[in-house]
């Protein structure tokens, strides 16, 4: 949409622009999770969401390569919290069972967000270049437009979302304890503001954090190459630049349905890891063909991009294992933090992946996405034999233990961590 040309950047510049927002949010993810549990969560998401649309806002006022790389690290800042504060709400809201498919429910948006960029990004540019409608750039109308609707959306959060069933406006004192009751098979309890050292650090010494962490940081590689260059591996296949931007629409379609498609099935058939895996290979699929075929073949080269929006749905089922499978509420904002500065990882590395040199089919960025997402396929095998060998474990002691066993008066909402409670499962 111009925005290299009109802010005058140079070589690596745009690459640094893409990785930038991954330093403000790596730098900011666990004092994010630390105020997520000593501060109201609605209130401080709220916050945090309507900021975020000024900043993005702001972009639109920036004239140079300081001026952008200043707004994304600041974006990074605001968007620390939001994903992670999401599963915590989960966590707050929804038994084990129902956790994966309300996960896809809001993830999967992000899908809804390509269709509607893309949609938007080609008819400003369209009517910028064609018209002449304002003396702004099409990318400058994108981030004002995109950044005054976050703004009232968070507005909406602020005012409309509770902290927790106890705090539900729209819920009378019997639905508010029925909620909360109906989450007593979780054994997670609904939050607690006591920061609790113990479950800092077993959150360091759980296996499932580093699992978990490695396949997000593996798996983040890819979307950052993806995510940054979306346009620019389009236009490789013999697109125009604004016909680059319509044509990323399909992949939001690909993402929102089946993120919804697979977080049902994993929690029909209590079988997470296993759809995530089978989410995995059809990407892995899009990622062959995409290596593999001539840039003359326009169809069979969209059909492999789009093929490989499949990905997230495996995404979804992972991070939906911390609010299901992380109790302890200080453990489970500890092990969000890890999680999501290991996605900043990932996500800064992608860019770098790209040489602007290897265009336009970026053989080497694909090869090595291609890679990552091979190794975070045996990622989710290795965990899911790791929770279902912990639960044998834990039965095992069970029986040993038989009726010597005594279960504590509502010890579900006494914030005891998975590892603290002998009768907690592992969803997997």
């Amino acid at each position: 949409m111009g925005i290299i040309q009109d802010t005058n950047l140079k070589g690596d510049n745009f690459n640094w622009i893409g990785s930038v927002f991954y330093f403000g949010y790596l730098f900011w993810e666990y004092p994010a999770n630390y105020l997520m549990q000593k501060l109201p969560l609605a209130k401080i998401t709220g916050f945090n969401v309507i900021v975020w649309g000024g900043i993005l806002m702001l972009h639109a006022a920036c004239s140079d390569f300081a001026g952008l790389i200043t707004v994304r690290f600041l974006l990074g800042i605001f968007e620390a919290s939001i994903s992670p504060a999401f599963l915590l709400f989960m966590s707050h809201w929804w038994r084990v069972g129902e956790q994966a498919f309300r996960t896809s429910m809001w993830l999967s948006w992000n899908g809804i967000a390509q269709i509607v960029g893309a949609v938007c990004s080609y008819a400003m540019a369209r009517g910028v270049e064609k018209h002449g409608y304002t003396a702004l750039g099409g990318w400058q109308l994108l981030f004002l437009a995109t950044g005054g609707l976050t703004i009232a959306a968070g507005t909406l959060f602020l005012f409309l979302v509770p902290d927790s069933p106890a705090t539900a406006w729209f819920l009378n004192k019997e639905e508010r304890i029925m909620a909360i009751e109906r989450l007593r098979g979780n054994n997670q309890g609904i939050g607690s503001k006591k920061f609790k050292k113990h479950q800092f650090v077993e959150a360091f010494t759980d296996p499932q954090t580093y699992y978990i962490a490695l396949f997000v940081i593996i798996s983040a590689i890819p979307n950052g190459f993806l995510t940054n260059f979306k346009s620019l591996v389009l236009k490789g296949f013999g697109l125009s630049a604004q016909k680059s931007l319509l044509y990323g629409a399909p992949t939001g379609a690909v993402q929102f349905f089946a993120s919804l498609l697979f977080g049902w099935l994993a929690d029909r058939y209590r079988n997470r890891m296993a759809f995530a895996a089978v989410a995995m290979s059809i990407s892995l699929l899009g990622f062959i063909l995409a290596v593999a075929l001539p840039r003359s073949n326009l169809n069979g080269s969209l059909a492999a991009y789009y093929i490989i929006g499949v990905a997230p749905a495996a995404f979804v089922a992972l991070v939906s294992c911390i609010s299901s499978n992380v109790a302890g509420y200080t453990k489970k904002t500890t092990v969000n933090a890890i999680v999501f500065i290991a996605y900043c990882v990932g996500n800064l590395i992608g860019p770098h992946t790209v040489n602007l040199k290897d265009g336009p089919m970026y053989v080497k960025a694909k090869t090595i996405s291609l890679v990552a997402w091979c190794v975070s396929g045996a990622i989710l095998i290795a965990l899911r034999f790791h929770y279902t060998r912990s639960n044998a474990a834990r039965d095992k002691k069970m029986r040993e233990l038989g009726d010597s066993y005594e279960h504590r008066a509502n010890q579900e909402f006494m914030d005891l961590t998975d590892i603290e409670n002998p009768e907690f499962r592992y969803t997997y």
